[in-house]
């Protein structure tokens, strides 16, 4: 890296893992480990954890887990990324609050990088998600 440069990742978004209950796994998450939840849709939760900047997302669409990982902009990633050695699996993709691309180091290692250049969601109490607060 050069010294002018700063880490090109934020922090961990989430850690999405596969659950076929959200019920169930709202049990286990919440109730038995005390995660809170942060938003929720038909087909996934948000669940914050204690640093306030990761979430688990529990998910009953994709039968493998992921960890996301929070940049500033996904189009100046990969190209960094790609400069690298790294190679872009898919992507990059608009997603509902910015951009996304899946992207494998050197070694083979797979990850999900995102940003939020689109906003951030707006919840209700029981977090429903109902609008969306742009950048």
């Amino acid at each position: 890296m050069k010294k002018t440069e700063k880490p090109l990742f934020k922090c961990v978004d989430c850690l999405r893992i596969y659950i076929p209950n959200l019920d169930d796994g709202l049990k286990f998450y919440r109730e038995e480990l005390g995660l809170q939840v942060i938003w929720k849709t038909e087909s996934a939760i948000g669940l914050g954890m204690g640093d306030e900047k990761t979430e688990v997302v529990l998910q009953n669409e994709d039968e493998w887990q992921e960890v996301d990982i929070k940049v500033d902009s996904v189009i100046d990633s990969v190209e960094r990324i790609k400069n690298a050695g790294g190679e872009i699996v898919h992507g990059p993709f608009d997603i509902k609050i910015g951009k996304c691309a899946v992207i494998k180091d050197p070694w083979g290692n797979q990850y999900v990088i995102l940003d939020d250049s689109k906003g951030t969601f707006i919840t209700d109490s029981d977090g429903n998600i109902i609008g969306q607060k742009t950048n």
